[in-house]
């Protein structure tokens, strides 16, 4: 049986035969930033459904791209190389294709997700850190618990004191993370506060890491003070 493919001798040709059907650049750039486990790729990419999830997964296998281990998909060299490749389309992207975020893309759920893993909480005492995350015109609630160095959401109130709310709307949240909007210029214009002990919310700035490709971003002048109502 011939597999379906371009049909043509080119390295190029060969690589989209492996890369360029739906999802699999999204799967593999959270592979490449560090999600390794089924469930945890499923809750970063809530569009795809976990049938197609497994079938991407198989198909990386087969390509030598990621080994399982255990309940683990880890990447091979192969897949590792990967990284500047995804990573220049994302700086490519970041420069020609991406402007301001439309209503479809903004998943306060999934922003949670992705921020969560990328929380530096080495200055913070004591062996567990916990940050409200509540956004202004969204009526859902999320926590993030980072115990020992290990982090999770939460989307019911794990009963721990909280030691910082992080407060945004959605959209702005979203630019922040993705470098568009620095975090001086979303705190001065009120559109991002950091609410508990000033020893604690002075640091968040660097607690809180961004996205793998805001060094790619373009960041914006928006005043979001003129934009407030």
């Amino acid at each position: 049986m011939t597999t379906p493919g371009y049909g043509q001798y080119c390295p190029i040709s060969r690589a989209l035969d492996v890369l360029g059907e739906r999802w699999s650049l999204l799967i593999l750039r959270d592979l490449l930033v560090g999600s390794t486990r089924f469930n945890d790729l499923a809750r970063g990419l809530p569009g795809l459904s976990r049938s197609l999830l497994a079938k991407r997964l198989r198909q990386f296998e087969r390509a030598g791209l990621v080994d399982k281990v255990g309940s683990e998909y880890l990447l091979t060299e192969a897949g590792l190389e990967l990284k500047p490749i995804l990573f220049g389309l994302g700086e490519w992207g970041s420069r020609w294709t991406f402007g301001d975020p439309r209503p479809e893309e903004l998943d306060p759920a999934v922003l949670v997700w992705w921020m969560h893993t990328r929380m530096d909480t080495s200055a913070f005492p004591g062996r567990r850190q916990v940050f409200a995350v509540r956004f202004a015109d969204v009526a859902h609630r999320f926590w993030i618990v980072i115990e020992a160095g290990t982090p999770s959401v939460c989307d019911a109130d794990p009963g721990y004191p909280v030691d910082v709310i992080i407060t945004s709307d959605v959209a702005s949240l979203y630019q922040v993370w993705l470098g568009r909007v620095s975090a001086a210029q979303a705190i001065r214009t009120g559109r991002l506060v950091f609410s508990g002990p000033t020893a604690l919310t002075r640091r968040m700035p660097s607690v809180l890491q961004l996205s793998p490709m805001a060094p790619y971003a373009e960041p914006q002048p928006v005043d979001f003070a003129s934009r407030a109502s």
